[in-house]
């Protein structure tokens, strides 16, 4: 393995090439294409917004949320094992590369999906998440190697910039078959969309490779290799996780991070689904949205990351917990389109912000030179995991309880509450630390 020199330029701008790879999946199949085709062909006359999964009836949104919490659930239990895998063994960028073939080829799958093939949809769907998921892992944890911590906000931002960007480019060419398909003779109405989920895959495998080629393999672990590999594995897992009880400010802020992470990662899964379904509005109209988001964020990522070093992470991040409660009351209340596109604005320009910087505050609060940067954003990460199912399990059952998407949405200000008070528990115990 070769050195790595932190805070070389043309390093980081490999390594920001993944989330341009990676972040049309989240835009396209997460956020937009799919969400507006998914509920489109499973909305019918005769069972309404009800479908039949394996016999088993289920609301459509829901279904696709559940199908989402339980991809969510099962990398949140995955991943500590898997991060202590690649760090015992030095296999850090072939987990990665793994985990982003998984995803891409899964979304290539899902070209064929249609309302007969329901099944099959929600399994690559499934499947497309968990190697979403496993990727972010590794690459987050690239960060603190790459980086020296006073660039780490700055670093972080440009990856998600990078991505913004890249979903955007994909996102527009995707769109030209999806509204003009007389330019290409295009017929059938679902041959746009399914050709997005196609596109997404390859472009996600492709650009893929240009941080594969520039960024190193890890050093195997300290832990000697002749044990049995399941039990070398759970010993990287205990020695981390007994690294991280010691560091008190890891311990306080993923707490906070829980809960707001359930908040933000809910509505930016399933804003497209609210405004089809309350506010009635055309798919063209709602992906033209969250297009509108993702420009937005690309500012906000940058804007947040400036701010943040004239007033410090964690008084950023409450500020911007605050602007997220404002979102959710918002959401219960907006009745027409404009008011939607003025809600997509903010949530835009907060959205960046709060990702890219959750994850440099916690890349900043490990411990100098740490070598296994692997395992411990896997705690990140599965924090961030757990919250979604979290978040998305509530939303699902709520709307399937009450029918109204509305109080799904309202119920998600719980989650800002409670991790705000907790951000505010981080402020203080670092006010304590320089006092």
């Amino acid at each position: 393995m070769r050195a790595i020199q932190k805070n070389d330029k043309r390093l980081i701008r490999s390594w920001s090439m993944f989330d341009w790879a990676n972040s049309a999946y989240n835009l396209v199949i997460t956020s937009t294409i799919f969400p507006a085709y998914y509920t489109a062909i499973t909305q019918t006359k005769e069972n309404g917004d009800v479908v039949r999964f394996f016999g088993i009836e289920v609301i459509n949104t829901a279904l696709s949320n559940f199908s989402l919490a339980i991809a969510y659930l099962i990398m949140a239990v995955a991943l500590p094992f898997v991060s202590s895998y690649a760090d015992v063994r030095g296999r850090k960028k072939q987990m990665m590369m793994f985990f982003t073939y998984l995803g891409s080829l899964s979304c290539m799958g899902l070209f064929f999906f249609k309302l007969e093939t329901l099944e099959l949809g929600i399994i690559l769907f499934v499947l497309a998440a968990m190697g979403y998921i496993g990727g972010v892992l590794f690459n987050n944890s690239y960060l603190p190697e790459i980086a020296t911590t006073d660039q780490q906000d700055r670093v972080s931002a440009q990856g998600f910039a990078y991505g913004y960007v890249g979903c955007v480019t994909l996102q527009i060419i995707c769109l030209v078959f999806i509204l003009k398909p007389d330019w290409f003779g295009i017929t059938d109405p679902s041959f746009g969309p399914r050709l997005s989920f196609l596109l997404v895959g390859l472009w996600w495998a492709g650009f893929s490779t240009i941080p594969f080629k520039a960024l190193p393999n890890n050093e195997k672990s300290a832990i000697r290799s002749s044990k049995k590999l399941f039990r070398t594995v759970v010993i990287e897992f205990k020695i981390v996780w007994r690294k991280i009880q010691r560091m008190q400010r890891i311990r306080r802020f993923l707490p906070a991070y829980f809960f707001y992470a359930a908040g933000v990662q809910t509505v930016m899964i399933v804003a497209a689904a609210f405004g089809a379904k309350e506010l009635h509005m055309e798919n063209s109209k709602l992906i033209i949205t969250i297009l509108l988001i993702q420009l937005v964020a690309i500012v906000g990522a940058i804007f947040i990351s400036k701010l943040s070093a004239k007033f410090g992470n964690i008084k950023i991040l409450i500020t911007l917990v605050y602007v997220w409660m404002a979102i959710c009351v918002s959401a219960f209340y907006i009745k027409t389109e404009t008011s939607f596109y003025i809600l997509a604005c903010v949530v835009g320009l907060v959205m960046g912000g709060i990702q890219s910087l959750s994850r440099s505050t916690y890349s900043k609060f490990l411990p100098e030179n740490t070598k296994d940067t692997t395992s411990f954003f896997s705690f990140y990460d599965v924090t961030e995991k757990l919250a979604i199912v979290l978040g998305l399990l509530s939303f699902g059952v709520i709307e399937q309880v009450t029918h109204n998407i509305r109080y799904s949405a309202l119920s998600l200000s719980i989650f800002f509450i409670v991790g705000c008070v907790l951000l505010f528990r981080v402020l203080r115990f670092n006010k304590a630390l320089t006092a």
